[in-house]
């Protein structure tokens, strides 16, 4: 129980700083820092995948970083692609 304990406590920490960090970056970084974001998810989903985990308590929450890391990397492509795409001659 303790060790699980510990491990909660980083995934809560984890994601307040992660809601800190991303709350204070200016719009103008956003879109830059977005693909940042997806190579991030993109090791998230590949660690997530590669776990074999024991209890059913692991199992949930792989199974919920690699649906919020998938989510993230398409959504992330998506945007991507779009901000591209305005950027491109019309002709």
């Amino acid at each position: 129980m303790e060790h699980f304990v510990g491990q909660l406590s980083i995934f809560v920490l984890a994601m307040f700083v992660g809601f800190e960090i991303i709350t204070r970056v200016p719009p103008n970084l956003h879109t830059p820092l977005m693909s940042g974001s997806n190579a991030i998810s993109g090791i998230t989903l590949v660690g997530a995948l590669a776990l074999e985990p024991i209890t059913n308590l692991g199992k949930i929450f792989a199974f919920l970083a690699i649906a919020l890391a998938a989510i993230n990397v398409v959504g992330g492509f998506l945007v991507t692609h779009r901000m591209l795409k305005m950027f491109k001659s019309k002709a």
